[in-house]
């Protein structure tokens, strides 16, 4: 008797499985026209779309897919000057003086899958309108379009203009008309991101701050003027390294080598423990690198290799403290996304490494002062390996001893190093979104680990406070046993992204005194010895509520004391507030919301890396009686 409701529970399952098979049929095929298929589906088009606190988030590959039109326009020699305008209501306009659209064919360009001037013709580039371009599939400036509430296109030829305007993607007017006055040729686009894909986002002035500089060192001579601001460089990539490295950090002049079709620089640091660098693919920046990325470390170990043999050396010694730009042009390149984030084929490879070689071949040996400050750090580098090697034989046995994967780890199925392994789409979605929560006790790791998604979410549990590792060496933080479980967990111990596990490092810890001085240490580790980490836009700050405000119908979570008091008048008498202290307070089930869909994640940014030294030093240093004063006076 007891198996007849396991039977009949499996009897219904069969007949309602039956029912949806029955259901399936030509009624239930659709086909959408583009404008719904971007609006239904804008992840495969612009990624992520968060609101505007990632660096990343599709309101600023919005904006990055209307500039990178103007900046193919000057590749082409065709105007020197861009000018961005973004209202604090997200309203953005951008005005290039290239070419401008051929007036007859605005609308199809903006509103026409696959539509362009990029889609290249003839052999060799003949007859090109576009030699090398950022966009090549017709979509870019079309999914801002069918995204945006606003999106007007003119066109300026020859003293005629045409103007284009939709609303939510659909076309409302289109005119061509004579101007009456001599106007410069180009193009002109503004739009306003949807409230209904976007339904809150702001642009953080910092990361448009960022993108604009970006476009500037790639493109010497452009001039970029954004809400008043100007953008510009005549170096290049000099210029980027000289922001990335403190002049008094750099051990030799920073060597650089631009073609046609190729530039790059890179300098080490005094400062840094690892590798940093900064890819580009026809201006795009390619943040997750790739195979131009991978020549160019190829090409630097090469060179260097052959000028100190015999003597045989080790590729890690010599890129160990290096900063490093390449940027790359190239026709029809092929990313791995839409949002071009990594650059997916590279059919002139060994052509790239040669001519890299050969480049800082002919450099080093022209300047010998820079050739010997180079061998230099590469010895250091050689003799500090071997000692963190002998280090690490001891870490090992750590790690044995305490279990670390054990006791302190609650790992997920899909890690961030794992999405190229031929996986199906969803489950490599699975892979970029994982990420590990480093959490400040075993009762908030116990709420986390309950109410995580165990495919993509692994747990971290911190037992005490680590230490302030400025100023410590490496090979201390192997031997430390916090330090070390944290840098093998995420897969750092070959100091650079290849092996990193997770694709969000989020430090989730109480908002508290305690909690907020922990989370300080973890920034100062991942500052002091893994900024490239946090350049990548890895790391993150779990923001959850500190208060839960409800009466008998209404319940509400808020982040801050003037959000408690708002909704607390909002909902008027006989409100129950609780104050959460940590996060071992919330239940998993109320947690479960604060790391799911809705989670709120504030990245840890990097303003002015050449700034990072002073500040850690400032802070987390033995200044004790300066900040004690810094302290006292600005006690609230």
């Amino acid at each position: 008797m007891a198996d007849i409701p396991e039977q009949t529970d499996d009897l219904l399952t069969s007949q309602n499985n039956q029912a949806d098979l029955a259901a399936y049929d030509s009624d239930k095929i659709r086909t959408l026209d583009p404008v719904e298929h971007i609006r239904m589906r804008p992840g495969m088009y612009i990624g992520c779309l968060g609101n505007g606190d990632h660096y990343e988030d599709g309101i600023y590959v919005l904006l990055k897919e209307v500039v990178d039109n103007c900046i193919d326009e000057f590749v082409m020699g065709a105007g020197r000057k861009v000018e961005i305008t973004i209202t604090p209501e997200g309203l953005v306009t951008v005005r290039d003086y290239g070419r401008g659209i051929p007036l007859n064919r605005v609308r199809d360009c903006v509103s026409k899958i696959n539509t362009g001037g990029k889609f290249l013709t003839g052999e060799d580039g003949v007859g090109r309108a576009f030699s090398s371009s950022i966009g090549q599939n017709g979509v870019g400036v079309k999914a801002v379009n069918f995204l945006s509430s606003l999106f007007v296109v003119k066109s300026w030829r020859d003293n005629k203009m045409a103007i284009v305007r939709f609303q939510e993607g659909i076309l409302e007017s289109e005119e061509i008309v004579d101007c009456p006055e001599p106007v410069p040729n180009g193009t002109e686009i503004t739009f306003q991101p949807s409230r209904h894909i976007f339904p809150e986002y702001h642009f953080d002035p910092e990361y448009v701050r960022r993108r604009m500089q970006h476009y500037a060192w790639l493109n010497n001579g452009l001039s970029i003027v954004c809400n008043g601001e100007k953008f510009y460089s005549r170096r290049g990539l000099v210029d980027l390294l000289e922001s990335k490295i403190k002049e008094g950090t750099r051990l030799y002049p920073i060597v650089h080598y631009k073609s046609d079709s190729l530039e790059f620089a890179f300098c080490h640091s005094t400062e840094n423990f690892s590798e940093s660098y900064f890819s580009f693919v026809n201006t795009q920046f390619t943040s997750d690198g790739g195979l131009h990325l991978s020549a160019f470390k190829e090409g630097v170990a090469s060179a260097l290799k052959e000028m100190l043999a015999p003597k045989a050396v080790e590729s890690d010694d010599i890129r160990a403290g290096i900063v490093g730009a390449i940027a790359i042009k190239m026709q029809d390149p092929v990313f791995e996304s839409q949002t071009k984030n990594k650059l997916g084929s590279l059919p002139n490879r060994s052509e790239l490494v040669a001519e890299i070689k050969q480049a800082i071949l002919s450099i080093l040996y022209k300047t010998p002062e820079t050739k010997d400050a180079l061998f230099e750090k590469i010895e250091k580098n050689e003799n500090i390996r071997r000692q963190i090697q002998a280090v690490k034989k001891g870490a090992k046995a750590l790690e044995k001893k305490n279990s670390i994967r054990i006791d302190k780890l609650w790992d997920c199925r899909y890690h961030y190093n794992e999405a190229g392994n031929k996986r199906k789409p969803e489950e490599k979605r699975k892979c970029e979104e994982s990420a590990l929560f480093l959490t400040e006790g075993r009762s908030a790791a116990g709420s986390v680990v309950k109410a995580r998604d165990a495919e993509c979410q692994a747990v971290y549990c911190l037992t005490g406070k680590p230490l302030n590792c400025f100023g410590m060496t490496r090979d201390e933080i192997y031997k430390n046993e916090v330090f070390y479980g944290i840098m093998r967990t995420i897969g750092l111990e070959d100091n650079n992204l290849d092996n990193l596990r997770y694709g969000r490092i989020v430090i989730a810890t109480d908002a508290d005194v305690d909690g907020f001085h922990i989370r300080n240490l973890l920034i100062t580790y991942f500052l002091t010895f893994f900024q490239f980490l946090v350049e990548s836009d890895h790391v993150f700050i779990l923001e959850t509520p500190l208060f839960r405000v409800r009466n008998k119908t209404v319940t509400k979570y808020c982040y801050t004391e003037e959000e408690r008091l708002a909704t607390e008048k909002a909902l008027g008498k006989g409100v129950e507030i609780t104050r959460f202290k940590g996060l071992g307070e919330i239940s998993p089930e109320e947690f479960g919301q604060f790391i799911g869909e809705d989670i709120k994640l504030r990245p840890l940014k990097i303003d002015s890396p050449t700034q990072i030294d002073g500040t850690l030093r400032y802070y987390m240093g033995k200044n004790f009686p300066a900040r004690r004063t810094y302290i006292l006076d600005n006690l609230v």
